[in-house]
């Protein structure tokens, strides 16, 4: 019998957070479980309330994500969260929310690898003063890794293909 389960991704911009989603979707898939991928910003851009990112948008943000999950559940095996989720309590209001069905996983990389990598080019955007407030950079949004993440990603030491096989691995683990 599968357990239904919220995976959630926190990790700075750049992390791998997507890219592994996707795999482990297809993974997942395959072995005939029903997925849900609520990517941060396809969520904020399906919302009516037009949110920044400002600490307080964020965590509105993360927010509308845990009422989506809540609402979803029932109909999906898992649910995948690819989100930054900077904010240690964020992710507490998460845990609380949902209780045991949620895996939190961080998708660990440093400052310097995510900005070499930009695929959104945010970095480069905060470094050139386009953009303020970038989730790691500045010190009003501070990136809080978690203290017990059920699983970590360290996307410097793996590829994003080894990430998926292990994140894929611990929810069918669950599933059993």
């Amino acid at each position: 019998m599968i357990q239904h389960q919220v995976v959630w991704l926190t990790g700075l911009s750049g992390a791998g957070k997507t890219t592994i989603s996707v795999k482990v979707a297809n993974r997942l898939e395959s072995h005939g479980l029903k997925v849900l991928t609520l990517d941060g910003d396809v969520v904020r851009s399906k919302r009516e309330i037009p949110l920044g990112f400002s600490p307080e948008d964020i965590r509105v943000n993360n927010m509308l994500i845990i009422e989506i999950c809540q609402e979803s559940l029932p109909d999906y095996d898992v649910i995948l969260v690819p989100v930054i989720s900077p904010f240690a309590d964020s992710r507490a209001n998460a845990k609380e929310t949902l209780g045991n069905s949620m895996i939190e996983v961080y998708v660990r990389v440093s400052l310097e690898e995510a900005s070499r990598r930009d695929p959104k080019g945010l970095y480069r955007d905060q470094e050139s003063g386009k953009l303020q407030g970038l989730v790691g950079v500045e010190d009003e949004v501070p990136y809080q890794p978690p203290e017990n993440p059920n699983l970590i990603l360290d996307t410097e030491s793996l590829d994003a293909d080894s990430c998926a096989s292990e994140l894929a691995d611990h929810i069918l683990g669950r599933s059993q």
